[in-house]
């Protein structure tokens, strides 16, 4: 799904804002998207690499239906580049790696875990959309519910596809534009607003977690700047989780976010008369 054909058997991914041109034989960034004589293939079709049953409350949404246990899976791949992946074994891997399960398979397993949702998270789920899509429309016949775990860098109209199946989200949005481009590895955080706002408009719960890394998306004004845009367009009553920082990947040597820093961003948040406040890894 969501690509263009052209010239030379060359393709144009547009399913996120990377716009990978992709010649024959090759991946596009996420390293999952492969040009097979002309035609974009799917590596991780039904080939999730983690597998677990978690609490909803460790995506987090603390928000909708709190207190469940959820299935929760993920491929290997990514469409940004964060210097800082906490999950970077599967994200940026040497190679494809996962089991077969197919989506009627995945909706076999939460009958018989008791589980009443599905998770798409520990990688980015846009980059394994039609794994994802084919799935999440069998558990809304089942009646069971679907969240993402997302970094939002996804195009308007696979966001609008994802939308019709999609219950609740969790959204990281990083930083300003300075951070994104230093640290993920994409220009600027506009693509990433604008899914939040195509998930608010079809009614989709949305919860946004900033995770805050000392000196570098840690200033006041920084915490000002996204806490004011989320009020004003998400609304109020959206709950927001400012996370700790602890070293990661290629910022090993980066200090561990001190507790003050994530009340000086609580105080914030409820200045600008955010409602719900959480503060994680702490």
């Amino acid at each position: 799904m969501f690509y263009r054909k052209l010239k030379d058997k060359k393709v144009k991914c547009i399913l996120c804002p990377r716009y990978c041109i992709i010649s024959e034989n090759k991946t596009g960034f996420c390293g999952v998207r492969k040009n097979v004589a002309g035609i974009l293939q799917s590596l991780v079709y039904s080939k999730p690499c983690t597998i677990n049953i978690d609490p909803l409350t460790k995506k987090p949404l603390y928000h909708f239906r709190p207190g469940t246990r959820c299935l929760s899976l993920g491929t290997v791949g990514c469409n940004l580049d964060c210097s800082y992946c906490q999950n970077s074994d599967i994200s940026h891997p040497s190679g494809i790696f996962g089991e077969d399960l197919f989506p009627e398979r995945v909706i076999e397993l939460c009958k018989r875990y008791g589980s009443p949702g599905i998770a798409y998270t520990y990688n980015e789920p846009t980059i394994w959309i039609e794994y994802a899509l084919d799935t999440m429309k069998l558990a809304r016949k089942a009646g069971l519910y679907n969240v993402w775990v997302s970094n939002g860098y996804t195009n308007p109209e696979p966001a609008k596809e994802i939308s019709k199946y999609l219950d609740a989200i969790n959204v990281d949005v990083k930083g300003d534009t300075p951070f994104y481009s230093k640290l993920c590895g994409i220009p600027d955080e506009d693509p990433i607003k604008r899914s939040l706002l195509i998930y608010k408009k079809a009614g989709v719960h949305i919860e946004v977690t900033n995770l805050m890394i000392p000196g570098f998306n840690d200033k006041p004004e920084q915490v000002d700047k996204l806490v004011s845009w989320v009020a004003e367009n998400l609304g109020k009553d959206t709950p927001f989780h400012f996370s700790r920082f602890f070293p990661h990947f290629r910022m090993r040597d980066t200090p561990i976010t001190p507790i003050e820093t994530l009340k000086m961003a609580e105080k914030i948040a409820k200045k600008h008369g955010i409602k719900h406040v959480h503060l994680g890894n702490v």
